[in-house]
């Protein structure tokens, strides 16, 4: 379709109609022209197609479909196959729906357990984040169904998200939250991308033009259009200009009616406008002329991989030699979600799934299975008799297994966490269960990390997060030892919230949040200040066990437009089979820019039957050893040794290997009168300069005087001196050196250093 020739044939009010949606869900056709009016709708881990009564905030019921796990727990399995393969069948149920694009991935950052939406965002670390996204979205869009990847961007709370303002420094935006988003852009290409509801650093999303074409278009090459989250419109004309080419929902043509409006005043070209007609077209076009003819898919298989998928998600925290448990033996099921599973997130992803699979149902058979109830999950109120029955229940097995974790009203679309606490209702119970029964498990359904209080007094504990419709299936699966845990933990699990790096700043005053803590989020952070966390990013355990061995480098030296071949050898020890997710991480330990202590900068996933042995590859490039330079704009590599780590999380590093890397770049020189000495030591067309000056300069005395202020007195000057602003040398050069000569000699040395 020449959607350019369409275009010149369209009215200035037709095109300022396209713009903006028909209703909730549907874009504008023009009739006329044979353009169809096509249907986008809500994901990311599920169909939500409403019907045409249907509502943004979920109150009115969608079409049944297959609930997958959110993103908090699909991260965790480290398994970019995995996620193009649920990617894939979304893109089939979008199809057989008739859906042009499904509003997801969520590739925002976890900066605090609080947000209330975590659940569905993939990590803390921002290369898991878009590796993760990326494989979502190619396996959506190889159905030729789009993807919008949202929010974009900055967008860490639901506090007050319509109206706040994320203040983020420039490095820490380009390499935590934006980096979060542009290899999931530059990797998987997705047809749209969505703009968040906050302000970053005081302009709104959807009228920022340096994020959204500078960046996003210029910089990354994005070349679909840019939709706003549903009511995330400021000023539609401002926004327009900036890059927000369509606005959702319908703004019952009032926002139409300005378009057209500042076009004929001239306070808006034309030109703007129908470059975002023609993107809209393009990709209303790429869906229309690949549409299958389909109208069903196969819910069942489907289903059967939702419960693929949560198995390989879920991670084994703790286990005491516990687990998996014994078939045919005594076990109680305790715990609300035993029996009804909290399985997905509240607000606009909730999903009808068509079917639920519950533990307690899927245990049947396999073993002797008591169960309780234990807590309701409506209110936090501890229920005397729902405990006492659950700890007679758990006094007769020979195992108990609590289902515990975070009910709905604690983590929502909308409104964000108050505490890392589970309810105390269930506190209460796995403290009372614990007392009479020493073989307690729990199963934590939860979309963010919780506090434990109870971890010490536990055998094993299994993460779940929120698994999906089959959640029920998958859990007993790995309880039994049918499948083999293998998620690690997409996320810090710190012991206490006020270990969090943005404790004292999350939400922030009014409309204004800060981010201070910089580049340290997650186990940036914890690593770095060496705090003692619960679970450390890219924990998780096996019922198998993995020997690591022979890391090798494919070179000692480098450039950094080069290329960096890494290998290792991965054995399994132990005695079933099982997956290893080996992750590689990057550590520069001296630099000029303050960095993290390491940072995850590859990872594969791995499948081996015991005693087998693979060799695992790694290719790093120079954004692996590279830091945002806020001076050049760029990203840049310093030159120095860094570490390449192999571990099993960010705390378990087992083998190491260094490398140099030269620097093929320059940071431009700006030495200034107030640049320091020691500063200006570090270029070598300054230094001999400087050195000739402070073999002449009072303040270094002579050999006589080294210990005239006591021992150490040249070590203390030779630091002083360091220290000093250039216009110093002045003052204590005797009269030898003039304000002006020297400011002379400072050109003259940054010309000669540029040049270079």
């Amino acid at each position: 379709m020449n959607v350019k020739e369409l275009v010149s044939q369209m009215t200035l009010e037709e095109k300022a109609g396209m713009c903006s949606g028909a209703d909730f869900w549907h874009l504008k056709g023009v009739e006329r022209l044979g353009i169809p009016s096509v249907m986008v709708t809500d994901g990311p881990h599920g169909l939500r197609k409403q019907d045409q009564s249907g509502d943004h905030l979920g109150i009115n019921d969608s079409v049944k479909a297959v609930c997958f796990p959110t993103a908090s727990a699909l991260a965790c399995s480290f398994d970019r196959d995995l996620l193009f393969e649920l990617g894939k069948a979304l893109g089939e149920e979008c199809q057989a729906e008739d859906v042009s694009v499904i509003l997801g991935p969520g590739a925002n950052i976890k900066r605090s357990p609080l947000c209330g939406r975590n659940f569905e965002y993939f990590s803390e670390d921002p290369y898991l984040s878009s590796e993760m996204a990326a494989s979502h979205i190619s396996g959506v869009q190889s159905q030729n169904v789009g993807t919008s990847l949202k929010h974009f961007a900055a967008n860490n709370q639901e506090h007050r998200r319509m109206t706040a303002s994320s203040e983020v420094d420039e490095r820490t935006l380009r390499e935590i939250y934006l980096a979060s988003f542009e290899g999931a852009v530059k990797k998987g290409r997705p047809w749209t991308v969505m703009c968040s509801y906050n302000r970053i650093n005081g302009v709104y999303a959807s009228e920022n033009h340096r994020l959204l074409t500078e960046i996003l278009r210029d910089e990354w090459g994005f070349d679909g259009y840019v939709v706003s989250d549903w009511g995330a419109v400021n000023d539609r004309v401002e926004g327009l200009k900036a890059g927000l080419d369509l606005e959702m929902p319908s703004s019952g043509g009032v926002n139409d009616a300005h378009i057209a409006k500042a076009v004929k005043e001239g306070k808006l070209d034309e030109k703007i406008l129908d470059r975002a007609v023609e993107r809209i077209l393009t990709i209303i076009f790429r869906y229309v002329e690949n549409k299958k003819n389909i109208n069903s898919y196969d819910k069942k298989a489907h289903h059967e991989l939702a419960k693929k998928i949560s198995s390989e998600c879920t991670v084994l925290l703790k286990n005491d030699g516990i687990l998996p448990l014994k078939k045919r033996s005594k076990i109680a099921f305790i715990g609300k979600f035993a029996a009804s599973p909290r399985y997905q997130g509240g607000g606009s992803s909730h999903i009808n799934s068509f079917m639920v699979s519950n533990a307690l149902e899927s245990a049947s058979g396999i073993a002797e299975i008591s169960y309780a109830k234990g807590y309701e999950t409506a209110e936090d109120i501890i229920d005397e008799n729902l405990i006492k029955e659950a700890v007679n229940v758990a006094k007769a097995a020979e195992v108990a297994v609590i289902f515990a974790g975070l009910p709905d009203k604690f983590e929502s679309e909308g409104y964000d966490r108050e505490h890392m606490s589970m309810p105390n209702c269930q506190n209460k119970l796995i403290d009372e269960i614990c007392k009479v029964q020493p073989n307690t498990v729990i199963v934590l359904h939860n979309g963010s990390p919780v506090e434990m209080p109870w971890i010490d007094k536990v055998k094993a504990v299994l993460e779940v997060y929120l698994g999906g419709q089959a959640v029920g299936e998958a859990t007993v699966d790995v309880l039994f030892g049918d499948k083999n845990p293998c998620g690690k933990l997409a996320e810090s699990f710190p012991k206490r919230l006020e270990d969090n790096p943005s404790y004292l700043f999350f939400k922030g005053e009014k409309d204004r949040v800060e981010y201070r803590e910089g580049v340290f989020v997650g186990y940036r952070y914890y690593d770095k200040k060496n705090i003692d966390v619960l679970f450390p990013f890219g924990h998780g355990l096996s019922y198998t066990t993995f020997e690591y061995s022979d890391l090798k480098l494919g070179k000692k030296e480098m450039l950094d437009t080069e290329t960096l071949s890494v290998s290792v050898k991965v054995k399994n020890t132990g005695k079933v089979a099982g997956k290893e997710i080996v992750q590689l991480y990057v550590k520069n330990a001296k630099s000029i820019a303050i960095r993290p202590e390491k940072e995850l900068k590859g990872f594969k996933k791995i499948e081996l039957a015991p005693g087998e042995e693979k060799t695992v590859s790694f290719v790093l490039d120079k954004r692996a050893f590279a830091y945002y330079n806020t001076e050049i704009s760029d990203w840049h590599v310093p030159t120095g040794t860094y570490q390449i780590l192999i571990g099993k999380s960010s705390r378990d590093i087992v083998l190491s290997e260094d490398v140099l890397v030269k620097s093929t770049s320059k940071i431009p020189v700006k030495l200034s009168l107030t640049s320091t000495i020691g500063d200006a030591m570090e270029i070598p067309e300054a230094k001999p300069f400087i050195k000739e000056l402070l073999s002449k300069n009072v303040l270094m005395g002579s050999d006589s005087d080294k210990d005239a202020l006591g021992e150490g007195t040249s070590e203390m000057m030779e630091r002083m001196m360091n220290e000093m602003p250039l216009r110093a040398l002045v003052s204590f050069a005797g009269g030898a050196l003039s304000i002006e000569d020297l400011q002379k000699t400072i050109d003259e040395i940054n010309q000669k250093a540029n040049k270079a």
